[in-house]
């Protein structure tokens, strides 16, 4: 499955200083460059509602010629679809998506923990991953490091039915939670059952996920505070997970979550150091999402 970084703010700004494009597209990115300046100039005096209007903003940007040229030549050498190639309406579908995405920077939750952490809202970079959606039987989260305890011989995960954005969205209930020794990924042990009453699923589409700098700035934890935006909208199921093999089949509940610490430890010793790590499973298979730095 492929994977593109698409350095969506930096992009447009660029093309906007420089004019790129007829001069009636570059005068409407300076009208909408304006109204963003004096949106967050409102903001910085305290006027929280202008949070909305920015967000309402950025989803009014057209998306200029040259970048749906590099992002379509990106996506094809990747072995992504290009999401045209099915008609205007579904790029039109892909690019809202990327601009919700691009405008969950100025979201209630990410902008008033900035502020909480005393860091300028400024200094959030926002680019969007691109990924092919992989219709998942379960996700996860691993850390290569116990979070609770610190013990760093021993894996955490969570793992739910579904799509991933049950678990590292604000989905009530719990995941299923073990740890696994990295000396004896043969033997993970179950801490707690999962109670979410709700899984997500998908046709084969494209997700624009948020990839901020927010992540690695110091003193402050921006996992999850932004959005993710898939092309299509996920189909919600009521799940029964007293019916389902990860609990009532000893045998694959053993081999899925030692399939997951074996990926957690493959991958801590790749980058040789503690991971925040992201994935699905697909008939048996482990696929990664992403993987950050465990803070």
């Amino acid at each position: 499955q492929g994977c593109l970084r698409v350095g969506l703010v930096s992009y447009i700004w660029w093309g906007v200083l420089c004019g790129f494009g007829p001069a009636p597209i570059a005068n409407w990115y300076e009208r909408v460059v304006e109204k963003l300046q004096i949106l967050k100039k409102k903001l910085g005096e305290g006027d929280f509602d202008a949070l909305g209007e920015i967000r309402q903003t950025v989803l009014q940007l057209a998306a200029p010629p040259e970048l749906v040229k590099e992002l379509k030549t990106k996506m094809l050498s990747s072995g992504m679809p290009w999401p045209g190639d099915e008609g205007e309406q579904r790029w039109e579908q892909a690019w809202t998506a990327i601009k919700k995405v691009w405008a969950s920077k100025w979201n209630e939750r990410a902008y008033f923990s900035t502020r909480k952490a005393k860091l300028d809202h400024e200094y959030l970079c926002m680019a969007v991953l691109v990924q092919e959606i992989i219709n998942a039987d379960y996700a996860f989260v691993i850390h290569t490091t116990n979070p609770s305890s610190g013990d760093s011989s021993e894996i955490y995960a969570e793992v739910v039915k579904g799509l991933g954005e049950t678990l590292v969205g604000a989905y009530p209930g719990r995941a299923l939670s073990f740890i696994c020794k990295k000396n004896n990924l043969s033997s993970p042990q179950v801490l707690g059952y999962p109670s979410k009453p709700i899984a997500l699923f998908i046709r084969r589409s494209i997700i624009f996920r948020s990839d901020s700098n927010g992540e690695d700035l110091e003193g402050y934890a921006g996992a999850g505070l932004y959005d993710s935006a898939p092309m299509d909208e996920e189909e919600k199921v009521v799940v029964d997970y007293s019916c389902d093999p990860l609990l009532n089949d000893g045998k694959f509940q053993q081999s899925i979550l030692s399939s997951i610490a074996g990926a957690g430890k493959a991958i801590e010793e790749l980058y040789r150091s503690p991971q925040d790590i992201e994935g699905v499973i697909r008939d048996g298979k482990v696929y990664v999402v992403q993987t950050r730095p465990q803070m």
